[in-house]
C-alpha cells in the first residue's frame, strides 16, 4: 500500500509537476497572467529539487546558450526509481 501511495506520488511529481515546468519554460509568461501564476508555483514545487543537481553540474555551453540539464538529471532518476517500484507490484 505504501509502495503504491509512493509510486503515484512520484508519478504525479513528474508528469503533473516537473513536465509541465519544463514545457512552460519555453513560452514567456506576462507577468500578473494566469500562467505566470502557475509558473511561479510549478517553480516553488520544483526548484527544490533541481538546484542541488544545477549546483553539481556546470551549464552546458551550445553555439552562445547554455543548457541546463538538470531537468534531464532529475527526470531520469526519478524514473529509474518509479518504474523498478512499479513493476514488483505486477
Amino acid at each position: 500500500m505504501l509502495r503504491t501511495i509512493v509510486i503515484y506520488a512520484l508519478w504525479i511529481y513528474l508528469y503533473g509537476i516537473l513536465f509541465p515546468r519544463a514545457l512552460l519554460s519555453w513560452f514567456p509568461a506576462p507577468p500578473g497572467s494566469t500562467l505566470a501564476s502557475i509558473n511561479s508555483v510549478l517553480y516553488r514545487l520544483t526548484e527544490p529539487v533541481l538546484a542541488p543537481v544545477r549546483r553539481l553540474l556546470p551549464t552546458m555551453q551550445a553555439g552562445g546558450f547554455g543548457i541546463d540539464l538538470s531537468f534531464i538529471i532529475v527526470f531520469i532518476g526519478l524514473q529509474v526509481i518509479v518504474i523498478p517500484l512499479a513493476y514488483r507490484l505486477l
